[in-house]
């Protein structure tokens, strides 16, 4: 078995609310979940309007496929959101 965890720090400097956050987040974790078979939700940060924190996790038996899905998603997120990806962390193991 081969898991796979990240953290997707995105910043979203035009977010005023906690409320407006919460629409961009809910929309990207929906998205996400319904494209790929992953689990996501927002991990940090949920106080702060304009950071966003997202962890993500994916088990597979094969490490490339697991590889492949993380890297799929993060293009994915940078695709559908006016956000910008700060810094990625990915551990697989």
């Amino acid at each position: 078995m081969v898991i796979g965890s990240g953290k997707i720090y995105l910043m979203a400097n035009w977010v005023h609310s906690l409320k407006e956050k919460r629409m961009i987040v809910k929309s990207i974790i929906a998205k996400v979940h319904n494209k790929f078979n992953v689990s996501i939700s927002e991990i940090e940060n949920q106080d702060y309007h304009q950071t966003i924190t997202l962890g993500i996790a994916c088990i597979s038996n094969d490490k490339r496929h697991v590889d492949r899905v993380m890297q799929n998603v993060i293009d994915y997120i940078e695709k559908i959101t006016d956000a910008v990806i700060q810094d990625i962390e990915i551990e697989i193991i």
